[in-house]
């Protein structure tokens, strides 16, 4: 199974300490986050990792390696000088994905199974997506999805509509013929593509048990530290 780690954002939210440190490289409970990623979706049944990378990306790639210390094949995907965004990054690397993959954030932890997303993909040629999805209701960010449990119905980020109960968890599994014919070298969002596979009513859902990590700003930050530090 492949996992596609974004990892290329600038971190602004962070500065000024990823001015010098890549946003995966920051510590969390005593480590680099990336650590704790790597391990996570290895201990998951993942063998393949793409990182797609940009500024201070050369700080992950020296750390990281060829990921064998982590019981997995890492390759990287460099956006190069211009960010192109998520779904751009994910066009970037199209030459190293699988045709079926998972991509997930480089300042996440998810608390569930990361395969769950892509078995349910393999064996279900009704669908082109599965997001991995959470009745958020408003508590850790906006909500964004509207799903019955087992299809994302909607997607569309910044309703305010109430039926929008769920938000997007950070775990996705698509195909890779969703991303073959997006623009090259353009700025995009991975948004665009979740919403656009939903209205075809081709997305699934798989409902997470429990609360996402992100370290958009310090606070999310200090929460994954002391959530890697209880497991």
């Amino acid at each position: 199974m492949q996992a596609v780690i974004l990892a290329g954002g600038l971190a602004t939210r962070m500065h000024p300490r990823t001015l010098t440190i890549a946003k995966a490289m920051l510590e969390v409970a005593g480590r680099p986050f990336i650590d704790w990623q790597l391990e996570k979706v290895a201990s998951c049944g993942y063998s393949d990792v793409v990182l797609c990378v940009a500024f201070l990306g050369e700080q992950i790639e020296e750390h990281v390696g060829d990921g064998a210390r982590f019981g997995l094949r890492v390759r990287y995907s460099h956006e190069g000088p211009t960010l192109l965004g998520t779904g751009g990054a994910l066009r970037a690397a199209l030459p190293l994905l699988d045709d079926a993959f998972l991509v997930t954030y480089g300042d996440s932890y998810l608390p569930f199974d990361y395969a769950e997303p892509l078995r349910v993909l393999q064996s279900h040629g009704d669908c082109d997506g599965v997001m991995s999805v959470f009745p958020n209701q408003g508590r850790w960010d906006s909500s964004n999805t509207k799903t019955d449990g087992a299809w994302v119905l909607a997607y569309e980020k910044g309703t305010t509509d109430p039926a929008f109960d769920h938000i997007d968890y950070g775990a996705l599994a698509l195909r890779r013929s969703l991303i073959e014919p997006l623009p090259t070298g353009q700025k995009l969002g991975l948004e665009e593509v979740q919403s656009r596979v939903a209205k075809m009513g081709r997305m699934r859902a798989v409902v997470a048990p429990e609360r996402f990590y992100e370290f958009g700003s310090p606070e999310g930050l200090s929460a994954i530290d002391a959530k890697l530090r209880s497991v």
